[in-house]
């Protein structure tokens, strides 16, 4: 069978079985829509929250950028690791002994406010519609590969299909649908991993084979792959350009990201108990761990199989995947010199007589783990099942992103402003529509994203760290912080930080280098900077206005209380 029969077969198998899994759990309530009807074991809530965390820049951009990147990518294992320390020790248990629905839920009652609740409400949408929008693009990416359409017509499936478990099921239906896709994704991504371990090192254990000798040449894996950059002109493998600066605010951008992302959080609240909370953390980090110790070997894998059968070879002998993937558009060859040969080299490239050499062949980022399976000749059935997985990486974060987005226009505005006497069906009805809007938002925004998928979720983990992170650490943490210093620290942290980001990468992307950046922090590391600035906002407001009500200093007291009893939240 070829690879389309295969991803037909392993494709439809997959989402049968997520489809099932969505009417078995459907919600029935909005309890079961917003938080799962609070009765997810510690281990079924690890695994969905693994799932919805392992997205589309987790499963296939992520080893791509590492792939091209090489040291400079690790950073993305290092932020994105990182946050859930800061989950389970800082936020999580105090969000579950709060017994919320949503963050702007949390967040409008804590700082006793309508307009806190609503600035919550905006940062939540923009936050998951740019986080979604790279998710979609990766499933636009998926289909028009191996459907062999377009990536606008591969977006506009993706829609169908997670608008039918997303607004069906709810959280309660999403959670468990999740659960299977951990389950296939993580299979998808180890099998190939081990595949080429074996073929390239005779190592099983991919993260042994990254560490281990290249069969080919004797030498050493990472060595190897230095000597093919240095022969090709690319800058070494091994070896970072990024400055330290801007390592160490990327870094902190995704950590604190991590920690507020909406739909990240509101996974804390599906289970029964308080502690709950904490040990669902701990298992989350054991199951992402798995996929995120394996991208840098996938990623060197790539890299190493990618140079040595593209580089330098005629182009009328490049194999069938590299044909595929240039109509699909996501390769672009320019034979600049005429020659025939397809020239992959690096701005550091020269011939015999030091002349320097055009590059002349354009890779997405983001079709590296899918294509992989494809240079290496492993056979058809893993290259679709590759497929099957990152559809189960992206549709499920989008699945949760959506879910968010719902929750905050029928629970946060609706229910809790501006229609607070709706019935229960009114708002499951409003939350449901308003998940059907929200596909089609992202599908719009996944045709034409502002950059490739990692990139893409890294400015929503920005948005993120400076909005979310601030007002709830303070939240829980502070007694003297108050409404006032809450809008305004989140409307300074999140306006900062959209408008950086916004400024490189449509009014003017020529200056998007390191000599134009502020203090040279890159826009994916900017969000740790607009942090700081809603702490500092958000501390020098509240010391100039009044403090917050005696009722709202014993919350405080209720939820940082051991123990699993809930605290009374303030009407």
């Amino acid at each position: 069978m070829n690879v389309q029969g295969w991803t037909f077969l392993l494709v439809g198998l997959t989402f049968a079985l997520y489809i099932g899994v969505a009417i078995w759990s459907r919600a029935r309530s909005t309890r079961d829509f917003y938080v799962a009807g609070t009765g997810v074991s510690p281990l079924a809530n690890g695994m969905a929250t693994a799932a919805d965390w392992m997205s589309a820049a987790s499963f296939l951009s992520m080893a791509g950028l590492i792939s091209f990147q090489g040291y400079d990518g690790s950073v993305y294992l290092m932020g994105w690791t990182g946050g859930y320390v800061l989950l389970a020790l800082l936020l999580a248990p105090y969000l579950r002994k709060y017994g919320a629905f949503t963050v702007p839920d949390f967040v409008g009652d804590r700082y006793y406010s309508q307009t806190a609740r609503f600035v919550a409400v905006i940062c939540a949408l923009f936050v998951s519609f740019t986080y979604v929008a790279g998710q979609m693009r990766g499933v636009g990416i998926v289909f028009g590969r191996f459907l062999e359409v377009d990536v606008t017509l591969g977006v506009v499936i993706g829609m169908a299909i997670v608008f039918f478990y997303a607004v069906l099921g709810g959280m309660k239906g999403i959670t468990y649908t999740q659960v299977t896709q951990y389950c296939v994704l993580i299979f998808a991504y180890l099998v190939p991993a081990i595949f080429l371990s074996l073929l390239i090192t005779g190592q099983v254990l991919p993260q042994m084979g990254l560490a281990g000798t290249d069969l080919a040449s004797g030498l050493p894996l990472l060595e190897r792959l230095d000597g093919l950059h240095a022969e090709l002109g690319f800058a070494p493998y091994t070896d970072g350009s990024k400055s330290t600066i801007d390592v160490f605010f990327i870094t902190v951008a995704l950590m604190v990201g991590t920690a507020g992302l909406p739909h990240v959080i509101i996974r804390f609240y599906t289970v029964p108990r308080v502690r709950d909370a904490r040990i669902s953390a701990g298992w989350a980090l054991l199951f992402i761990a798995i996929l995120y110790t394996t991208a840098p070997a996938v990623a060197a894998f790539a890299r190493t199989n990618l140079l040595s059968s593209v580089s330098n070879q005629p182009y009328a002998s490049m194999p069938a995947w590299f044909d595929t993937w240039e109509d699909v558009g996501l390769i672009d060859f320019q034979d600049h010199n005429g020659d025939g040969v397809v020239q992959y080299v690096g701005p550091a490239a020269t011939d015999a007589s030091g002349a320097p050499v055009a590059n002349e062949l354009t890779i997405d980022n983001d079709i590296m783990v899918l294509a992989n399976p494809e240079i290496a000749g492993l056979p058809n059935w893993v290259v679709a099942l590759v497929a099957a997985g990152g559809l189960a990486a992206a549709l499920s974060t989008a699945a949760g992103l959506l879910l968010v987005v719902s929750s905050a226009v029928s629970h946060d505005l609706l229910k809790k402003g501006l229609m607070p006497d709706i019935t229960e069906r009114g708002e499951l009805l409003a939350a449901r529509v308003s998940a059907g809007v929200a596909v089609v938002v992202a599908g719009w925004l996944g045709v034409d994203p502002p950059a490739f998928v990692a990139e893409v979720v890294a400015f929503a983990f920005g948005l993120a760290a400076s909005s979310f992170f601030p007002v709830i650490l303070l939240g829980i943490f502070s007694r003297r912080m108050n409404r006032e210093g809450a809008v305004a620290g989140m409307i300074a942290g999140i306006t900062f930080t959209a408008g950086y980001i916004v400024y490189f990468s449509f009014i003017d992307p020529a200056a998007d280098t390191p000599d134009g950046w502020l203090w040279g922090i890159s826009p994916e590391g900017i969000g740790g900077v607009g942090m700081v600035l809603n702490f500092a906002v958000a501390i020098t407001v509240a010391r100039f206005t009044p403090p917050p009500p005696e009722s709202i200093q014993t919350m405080l007291t209720g939820i940082r209380a051991p123990g699993d009893d809930l605290v009374v939240r303030q009407p």
